[in-house]
């Protein structure tokens, strides 16, 4: 039998991994967890609304939204020691939530060769026309944030955080404890609670990212016909595999 299984193993272990992106832009939670959308229809946002209210009662406590801190935490902390070393927040920004990763939409897939000058030639290698150059000038522009433009996770996010699990490291010591990812979970909950009620309701989230898209869209000096640039950006069309929901 071990015969048999160690080359089937061995094959497995050589077989080309398959990654199916869908064009439209994810949510990212307020403590960074990405929650991806499999049609236009699909509400993301409410996803998460819907799995943090513990009770089901139709509002946020910040109680329910340290909880859902702690749930994120623990499936971010690899070695569960209770804290994210840089390593488990590269992991984090690179496997669980690479859209937080600034020029995301410009890097070159692994194995890629190098081009000879990355602004003058596109994914496949070939040369950019004028218009595919100043097409590329703007999405680099937008993504660095020029002209008011949002950054990273702040793009998919109800709150201006590029980097959102980062972020929580309060004492700079680049790591992310348990406890300072509880006391981030209650500050956001504050940002968020604008009416100081004590809970967030749906509704009132679903206006706010309306109205956040809108502010970065007038802010940004750099306009064009991308469809999803309220959110951010999706996969450049050549690396799309689009699935049914």
């Amino acid at each position: 039998m071990a015969a048999f299984l160690v080359p089937l193993l061995l094959a497995a272990a050589d077989a080309p991994i398959t990654v199916v992106g869908h064009a439209w832009a994810p949510f990212i939670s307020p403590m960074g967890e990405p929650f991806r959308a499999r049609s236009t229809a699909d509400d993301t946002l409410a996803r998460w609304f819907q799995q943090a209210d513990r009770n089901h009662d139709g509002v946020l406590t910040v109680d329910e939204m340290q909880a859902d801190a702690d749930r994120f935490f623990a499936t971010l902390d690899e070695n569960n020691d209770g804290e994210l070393d840089p390593d488990e927040i590269a992991s984090y920004e690179y496997n669980v939530a690479p859209d937080v990763q600034v020029m995301s939409r410009t890097k070159r897939a692994q194995g890629d060769a190098a081009a000879p000058d990355a602004h003058q030639t596109g994914l496949d290698g070939q040369p950019l026309s004028r218009k595919g150059r100043d097409q590329r000038g703007r999405d680099e522009a937008r993504q660095l944030g020029l002209g008011g433009s949002l950054q990273g996770a702040a793009r998919y996010s109800l709150l201006n955080l590029p980097e959102p699990v980062a972020a929580a490291d309060t004492d700079f010591n680049r790591g992310v404890s348990r406890a300072e990812f509880r006391e981030a979970a209650v500050e956001r909950f504050r940002l968020l609670d604008k009416s100081h009620k004590g809970r967030l309701e749906l509704a009132d989230l679903q206006a706010m990212r309306a109205a956040n898209w809108a502010a970065a869209k007038k802010r940004s000096r750099y306009r064009d016909n991308d469809p999803d640039q309220r959110v951010g950006n999706g996969l450049p069309a050549d690396r799309q595999k689009l699935t049914k929901p």
